[in-house]
């Protein structure tokens, strides 16, 4: 079994970039720099205020990642045409509302499975793999795989939420729905508020997870211990 891929997200790093509207830090170096540093992948997320990547970020980091680049976000007409554009390795559908903070839940696949299979299938025309946010519920999971999806995504917000109360109750729907995607044919990934505290369980758990991709916890943490090291130190959880 192959490990679990490390895909870095580089929102936050944008933010800060545009709190001043000048070029520091540089995007892009501190995405190349996160791929020597022994990231599998970068992840970015542009919304439609561009409150930290941007749409014109994305044909640059293309150009740039020598790993694997995943690009996040609802599928509106203008993101779709980007994605399209730019052809990432990989695009992560997420049922964002325009003004989320962040994300906060999956796709209801069977209410969207038409729309979602439209999508995936003009993705899939270029080359794409697709994976789509999903809560964990292991129902869900038939109507995910009918949309063609290459991934789930699992969302590990609750996961994280209640880790510290009890872990084993906390995860034990994450395995269930993750063991349901494996059995259609679906990769699983996961993301969403994973850290140095949580992620090792949640891959000793769930020992098939294709990717994980963490940014906030991750370069809060870079504050601390700089991004080269806490980058091994997530590799590290990871094994």
């Amino acid at each position: 079994m192959s490990r679990t891929k490390l895909s870095v997200n580089i929102n936050k790093v944008a933010l800060i970039r545009n709190a001043r509207g000048e070029s520091k830090p540089d995007l892009l170096q501190f995405a190349r720099d996160c791929e020597s540093y022994g990231a599998d992948g970068i992840t970015v997320h542009p919304r439609p205020d561009e409150r930290h990547v941007r749409y014109d970020d994305v044909p640059a980091l293309k150009d740039l990642v020598r790993t694997e680049l995943n690009v996040e976000g609802n599928p509106t007409p203008e993101f779709m045409k980007l994605v399209l554009d730019v052809v990432p390795h990989q695009c992560t559908l997420v049922p964002d509302d325009p003004g989320a903070l962040t994300s906060d839940q999956g796709w209801d696949a069977r209410t969207h499975q038409d729309f979602l299979s439209e999508v995936i299938g003009e993705l899939h025309q270029k080359g794409i793999r697709v994976s789509i946010f999903v809560n964990d519920d292991p129902s869900m999971m038939e109507a995910a795989a009918q949309t063609g999806a290459d991934r789930v995504e699992l969302y590990t917000g609750p996961f994280a939420l209640h880790y510290h109360d009890d872990s084993a109750a906390a995860i034990e729907s994450y395995i269930r729905t993750a063991e349901r995607a494996r059995e259609l044919g679906m990769e699983v990934n996961a993301g969403h508020d994973l850290d140095l505290e949580n992620l090792n369980y949640l891959v000793a758990s769930i020992p098939f997870i294709a990717e994980v991709s963490i940014g906030h916890a991750l370069i809060s943490d870079a504050l601390y211990y700089g991004i080269e090291n806490t980058i091994q130190m997530y590799q590290q959880k990871l094994k």
